[in-house]
């Protein structure tokens, strides 16, 4: 009898951008359980349903522990069973033999736009654990000074939660700014939803942040695919390109898209999540 191992069951855990939450993902989620993945959507601390308020929120730790919390609990993937069968195979003279196999559930890590220094975090933390890092339009943290992390431009009001006199501790995207920002080619409806659900970013999450951690070692062996939005009037397309080469990724991808394609363009954005899986998981960087 002879065994065989193959990638099952995907884990995908979404992580969204500033003021967003999990309801972002809610096409996404429900596309890629209908192809049988097991899917986990994170609200951070103050956003979401997250109880918690930006103003009050004053490290990366603080912001980023319910995405920590969740992946604490997923085993291994390497330790993870998800599944045991047995089946014929047959032999080169049209015998057969049992093969006992076994698939296991691999985490792929997605982020969008400030989510991708959420995911930074997290790689630091869970290098071994993370099969593939999906940057959506996304920022990546490695190689950018404190500075750079803070472009604030006019489209956001910010919150003063220390006094009118201290640095703003929140921010939040300007009602008459967010769908030409953000949603320029989503349908109405989902921009108008998100107009209803979006809260202040806690600006505490990016100062002071730490990017270090038991597998700092290891985040250079994660497959990472950045995923650019060629249409997006955020994070334009020009300031994506620089953060691919400040840490150039394993693959670029692109979508014709503004910055938020799990509204505008759900089933592309799906396409090309099971596409860089099926590239990536199991891979490690050596």
């Amino acid at each position: 009898m002879s065994w065989e191992k193959n990638p099952g069951i995907l884990h995908f855990v979404l992580v969204p951008g500033a003021c967003h939450g999990a309801w972002c993902w809610h096409k996404i989620v429900s596309l890629l359980r209908n192809k049988g993945h097991k899917v986990s959507a994170v609200d951070l601390a103050g956003a979401g349903i997250d109880p918690r308020d930006a103003d009050s929120i004053s490290s990366s730790e603080e912001h980023n522990k319910p995405l920590i919390d969740l992946i604490s609990t997923i085993p291994d993937d390497e330790n993870l069973v998800t599944s045991f069968w047995v089946r014929e195979v047959k032999g080169p003279n049209h015998g057969s033999k049992p093969t006992l196999g076994l698939e296991t559930s691999q985490v792929v890590l997605v982020a969008h736009s400030a989510g991708g220094l959420s995911l930074g975090y997290a790689l630091h933390l869970f290098g071994k654990k993370i099969s593939l890092a999906v940057y959506l339009t996304a920022v990546v943290h490695k190689g950018l000074d404190s500075d750079d992390k803070e472009q604030f431009g006019d489209h956001w009001e910010f919150g003063f939660g220390l006094g009118p006199d201290k640095p703003p501790t929140s921010a939040l995207f300007r009602r008459e700014t967010q769908r030409e920002l953000l949603y320029q080619l989503s349908p109405d409806e989902d921009s108008t939803l998100a107009s209803m659900l979006l809260r202040s970013w806690p600006l505490g999450s990016i100062y002071n942040a730490c990017y270090e951690g038991e597998h700092t070692k290891d985040i250079d062996k994660v497959p990472r695919v950045y995923i650019k939005t060629l249409k997006d009037n955020l994070l334009k397309p020009e300031l994506q390109e620089e953060m691919i080469k400040c840490w150039p990724p394993t693959e670029v991808m692109t979508m014709d898209t503004d910055h938020s394609p799990f509204f505008s363009a759900p089933n592309e954005l799906l396409g090309l999540l099971l596409k860089a899986s099926a590239l990536y998981c199991g891979e490690r960087i050596s």
